[in-house]
């Protein structure tokens, strides 16, 4: 039996400046939906991060047989391709995904 998950992701830290992100700012994904009523921003470096994982995450694949966790569980981690400081004038994001079950 197939479970589908809704995925919270919030921006948990921030190293350098972001010009989108503040800490706590939510994108919530119903795959293959981003929704946005609930997303409080979105930027395309945060997006291409994360976008292989979506999918698996949101169909049950474990974040730590992804690599995005060291432990078994509903939370993991992953970080936004740019880089800040010295290379660019932005920052990196580190992301925190829930994982809510919905069917």
């Amino acid at each position: 039996m197939n479970q589908i998950y809704r995925l919270v992701i919030s921006a948990k830290e921030i190293r350098g400046k972001c010009p989108v992100f503040k800490v706590g700012d939510k994108i919530v994904v119903e795959a293959p939906n981003i929704m946005p009523d609930k997303t409080d921003a979105l930027c395309v470096h945060a997006l291409g991060s994360m976008l292989s994982e979506i999918i698996p995450l949101s169909r049950g694949v474990s974040f730590k047989e992804l690599g995005l966790s060291r432990v078994e569980g509903e939370i993991g981690y992953v970080q936004c391709i740019d880089p800040g400081l010295p290379y660019t004038s932005g920052g990196t994001v580190i992301f925190e995904i829930r994982r809510q079950r919905i069917g």
